[in-house]
């Protein structure tokens, strides 16, 4: 199972993404778990997900996030599919990144 987490900064748009891209997992029958959280929560949940998909205004911080979660692939959301709430395309993208 992948573990993603998905922050932003309080958690609640990426809430509204962590439940649609739960629904998009379902119906293709992909095993991941999907968690939203605030962007200052991030750390209490070290080691509890593989991948870590910021907000798109969080961009310049992947790398600090990067050098303290070594094992994780961290990313920002696209703005687009963030703006859009696409759960699909962040999905899609979480799942590319782990296979890099």
């Amino acid at each position: 199972m992948i573990r993603i987490l998905l922050a932003c900064g309080v958690g609640m748009s990426s809430g509204f993404m962590a439940s649609s891209m739960r629904k998009c997992a379902k119906k293709k029958k992909i095993e991941v778990s999907v968690k939203a959280v605030s962007k200052a929560e991030v750390m209490t949940h070290e080691g509890e997900f593989d991948v870590l998909m910021l907000g798109p205004h969080f961009a310049k911080e992947v790398p600090g996030f990067q050098a303290a979660l070594p094992n994780v692939k961290v990313a920002t959301i696209d703005p687009d599919k963030y703006a859009t709430l696409d759960g699909e395309g962040i999905l899609e993208d979480a799942l590319e990144l782990i296979q890099k």
